[in-house]
């Protein structure tokens, strides 16, 4: 896919499945990389955005991850790469 085609978590439209192609862990403090990763939310992971807060940060982000769903902070959406897929 065309690199203009991907985009951070955060922009994700709600609804619109993802790949996710890249995490920049750097971004992230060590506890909440480990966090994430636990749950599955990591490179090659199928994500599609759930719900975002509604208040001044837009936090939380819901996500599914498979058959979960994860709450995380925007600033660790921004973090990953994703490239819309077909439903």
């Amino acid at each position: 896919m065309a690199a203009a085609a991907m985009m951070t978590l955060d922009l994700l439209p709600i609804g619109q499945p993802a790949r996710i192609v890249a995490v920049d862990w750097a971004l992230l403090a060590e506890e909440e990389a480990l966090r994430l990763q636990a749950l599955g939310v990591d490179a090659g992971a199928k994500v599609c955005v759930a719900y975002r807060g509604i208040f001044a940060g837009r936090d939380p982000i819901a996500l599914s991850v498979g058959r979960m769903t994860v709450a995380l902070r925007r600033a660790h959406a921004r973090a990953m790469r994703v490239e819309p897929i077909a439903p």
